[in-house]
């Protein structure tokens, strides 16, 4: 194991670089700018191509056309930038191309502050454009985490054929760790058949598209993604646990949150409160069984989030009224502290002793 000191920004980079992409279209925005700044160094060692597009709209467009061809291909932004790239996401999502979006959020909604938040999570996963589609959701809570979630990201775009976006914050982005980067050999990408790459040895040249005038054939299109989807939700949901074995209070918590409250468990812990946490990695699909699994003996779920409360609906959702589900969030760029989480935990311990 090589371990390097580096931004998290930075390691989104190197990961894409190491994972075979070599292709970045990108306008800056704060706090994810150190991505395409890195890239624009990087890339073109590695015989790459790095554009600084006019727009975000722009952008995204180039990462469909990139995608139509096969290459790997990558494209980033924060909060406000992502609700540009909307329109062509779902473009990408309809004509079933494989890329890596990366959304490091920032508090908003408007322009909003510069600061971390979380509350891009109904706009990640619930489709943040026209149309029903999704995107595979994956919400890493250190750099090392960014670095495996980032190739592991675009081998799921490729094995399925859809659009991943990696969901971050800003501490997240802008934040230093040691991390291990790997050896960069990907080996062999897979084969892409349906690319558009010319005609070469075939009888006719693939088309890409996502317009369909015959109602018939785009319900048949939309048929088809919907198998797709269920095919993911099945095989692909990611969750770590934390001393959920025993625990009467679960709480639930992604990203940068779920360190703070990690801390918190340890704290109450030694209160003798039994409390766990569970962790979702993948947002979309969310990993609904293994909540309901972590919570089966819990007395209350306490769900904690940079946000006026989003990601809490599928933690309802998911435990479908077995449970009771609170909810603690601060809003804007405001972090919830450790302290803050802990004190939360204890009300509810005590609510529960009350009841009993």
């Amino acid at each position: 194991m090589s371990l390097v000191l580096k931004k998290g920004n930075e390691v989104v980079g190197e990961a894409a670089i190491r994972s075979g992409c070599r292709c970045y279209f990108g306008y800056p925005i704060t706090p994810q700018s150190e991505l395409p700044e890195y890239l624009a160094r990087r890339l073109p060692q590695v015989g790459g191509v790095f554009v600084q597009a006019e727009s975000e709209i722009a952008a995204i467009n180039m990462v469909y056309g990139a995608a139509s061809t096969g290459v790997r291909v990558m494209t980033s932004s924060s909060s406000p930038g992502i609700s540009l790239k909307q329109e062509g996401i779902s473009y990408i999502a309809a004509s079933q191309l494989p890329c890596v979006i990366v959304n490091i959020m920032r508090g908003g909604p408007g322009l909003g502050g510069i600061q971390a938040s979380q509350s891009d999570y109904f706009q990640a996963t619930k489709g943040g454009g026209h149309g029903d589609y999704r995107l595979i959701v994956l919400a890493p809570s250190s750099v090392q985490e960014i670095a495996d979630l980032v190739k592991e990201g675009f081998q799921l775009a490729d094995t399925y054929r859809n659009p991943v976006m990696i969901l971050g914050d800003g501490i997240l982005g802008q934040m230093m760790e040691p991390v291990d980067l790997g050896s960069g050999d990907v080996g062999e990408l897979p084969d892409k058949p349906w690319a558009a790459r010319g005609k070469k040895g075939r009888r006719s040249r693939n088309v890409i598209n996502s317009l369909y005038l015959d109602s018939e054939k785009l319900e048949q299109l939309n048929l088809s993604l919907q198998k797709k989807y269920r095919l993911i939700a099945e095989r692909e949901t990611r969750a770590e646990t934390y001393l959920t074995e025993d625990a009467q209070i679960v709480v639930a918590a992604y990203g940068m949150t779920a360190r703070i409250c990690k801390e918190a468990v340890d704290m109450v812990r030694k209160k003798g409160i039994r409390a766990g946490l569970f962790r979702p990695i993948t947002l979309w699909p969310y990993p609904e069984k293994e909540l309901r699994l972590a919570a089966q003996h819990s007395q209350a779920v306490l769900t904690v989030e940079m946000s006026a409360g989003q990601m809490v609906e599928d933690v309802r959702l998911s435990l479908n009224g077995e449970v009771p589900v609170e909810f603690y969030g601060r809003l804007g760029s405001m972090v919830p502290s450790a302290g803050e989480v802990f004190e939360e935990i204890q009300r509810i311990s005590k609510k529960i002793g009350e009841v009993k």
